[in-house]
C-alpha cells in the first residue's frame, strides 16, 4: 500500500493545514484518513511519484505484470519468464535460509561437543571420568540419557556394571551396527532397555557408536538417547560425533594404560 503523503513542515504547520483542509471538507475528521484508499487515489499517487518503484525494486517481487496484447493466437512469454523467475528467486532465497540455519545449528552443536570434552578432559580420576560420559555429556549435549555399554567375554562371563554402564551379551554390538560398523543414527524408535537399561521409555531417537578402546579390551558402544523423534536421523552429518568417539576412545585408553592400537 502506497503512502500517503505527508508535508515535512513543524507540528504547527502540520496541524494548522490539516485544521484547514477539515474546514473546507466541511468537517471532516481524521478518523477518514483511515479509510481504505481507493485504486484512483493509488494511480494518482503513482504519477506523482514515478520514482517510487525504482526506490523500492522490492515490491516487484509481489507485483503481477500486465500481459501484453500480441493479438489473437499469441503468447505473451515476457510474463511467464517474469514469473519462471520469481519462483527461481524464493527458491534461492529459502535456500539461503535453510543454509544460514544449518550453520547456526552446526556451530551450537560444535560448541557443545567442544564444552563436553573440555569436561572429560577435566576428570581426576577414572570413576569422575566415567561419570562425566554418564551424567554430564547428557547435560552438555542436550540429550536425555548418555550411556556406554561393555560386552561380557565369549565365555560367557560377566562383569559387575556401575552406574551409567552396563553390561551387553557378546555379539551384540556387531548384531546391532553390522561386523564394519561404526555408527548407527535412527530417528524414530522405542528405547532398548539394553543399552539405557531403566531410561529406555525416554529415547524415541539414538546414535549408538562403537568404542575401539584397545585390541585386548571388550567391545564398547556409547549410546546416545533423545526423546525426541528425530533428534538423531541416517541424513545427518557425523563428524562431530566421530571426534567425539576418537576423544572418548583416546582417553578410556589413557585411564587404563592401554596401547594406542584401537
Amino acid at each position: 500500500m502506497p503512502e500517503r503523503e505527508i508535508p515535512k513542515d513543524s507540528p504547527d504547520t502540520v496541524n494548522g493545514d490539516a485544521a484547514a483542509r477539515d474546514s473546507r471538507s466541511g468537517g471532516t475528521s481524521l478518523g477518514a484518513l483511515a479509510q481504505p484508499i481507493a485504486a484512483d487515489q493509488v494511480e494518482a499517487y503513482l504519477r506523482r511519484h514515478p520514482d517510487f518503484l525504482a526506490e523500492r525494486p522490492d515490491l516487484l517481487d509481489v507485483l503481477t505484470p500486465p500481459a501484453r496484447a500480441r493479438g489473437d493466437g499469441v503468447v505473451d512469454l515476457q510474463q511467464a519468464m517474469v514469473e519462471r523467475l520469481r519462483h527461481k528467486l524464493s527458491d534461492v532465497t529459502q535456500l539461503r535460509d535453510d543454509l544460514v540455519a544449518t550453520g547456526r545449528s552446526n556451530l551450537a552443536i560444535q560448541a557443545r561437543v567442544h564444552e563436553a570434552i573440555l569436561a572429560l578432559l577435566r576428570a581426576h580420576s577414572f570413576e569422575e571420568f566415567v561419570e562425566t560420559i554418564t551424567t554430564d555429556l547428557a547435560v552438555i549435549l542436550d540429550l536425555d540419557v548418555v550411556t556406554i555399554g561393555v560386552e561380557q567375554a565369549e565365555n560367557g562371563q560377566a562383569w559387575k556394571p556401575v552406574a551409567g554402564v552396563y553390561c551387553l551379551k557378546a555379539g551384540t554390538i556387531d548384531a546391532v551396527l553390522g561386523r564394519a560398523g561404526s555408527m548407527l543414527l535412527r530417528d524414530d524408535i522405542a528405547g532398548d532397555p539394553a543399552v539405557f537399561d531403566g531410561a529406555a521409555g525416554l529415547v524415541r531417537s539414538d546414535a549408538l557408536i562403537r568404542l575401539g578402546i584397545g585390541k585386548n579390551a571388550p567391545p564398547a558402544l556409547l549410546a546416545l538417547g533423545s526423546r525426541q523423534a528425530g533428534a538423531f536421523h541416517a541424513g545427518q552429518g557425523t563428524e562431530l560425533l566421530n571426534f567425539l568417539s576418537q576423544v572418548l576412545e583416546e582417553t578410556f585408553r589413557a585411564w587404563l594404560h592401554l596401547p594406542g592400537d584401537g
